[in-house]
């Protein structure tokens, strides 16, 4: 499959590990997961680890998750 035939939505593990790596820098983003939940907060990404922790300080909230299960990301 290459890239022009792939699902429109199919998350390419390049392109979010890129994207959560100039997200760090951000006041917040909004990390859509690939299983429908969206959150929105500040972000804590370990890049060697390929984890990371969304934090939410006015809902008290705080998401950990893997590279692997973001299907997208806006800041």
């Amino acid at each position: 499959m290459t890239s022009s035939t792939k699902k429109r939505g199919a998350a390419d593990p390049e392109r979010i590990y890129d994207l959560l790596l100039g997200a760090r820098t951000a006041d917040q983003c909004t990390v859509h997961f690939k299983d429908g939940r969206v959150f929105t907060g500040a972000l804590v990404f370990n890049q060697f680890k390929g984890t990371g922790r969304l934090i939410n300080v006015d809902e008290e909230l705080s998401i950990d998750f893997q590279v692997d299960d973001v299907r997208d990301l806006k800041f």
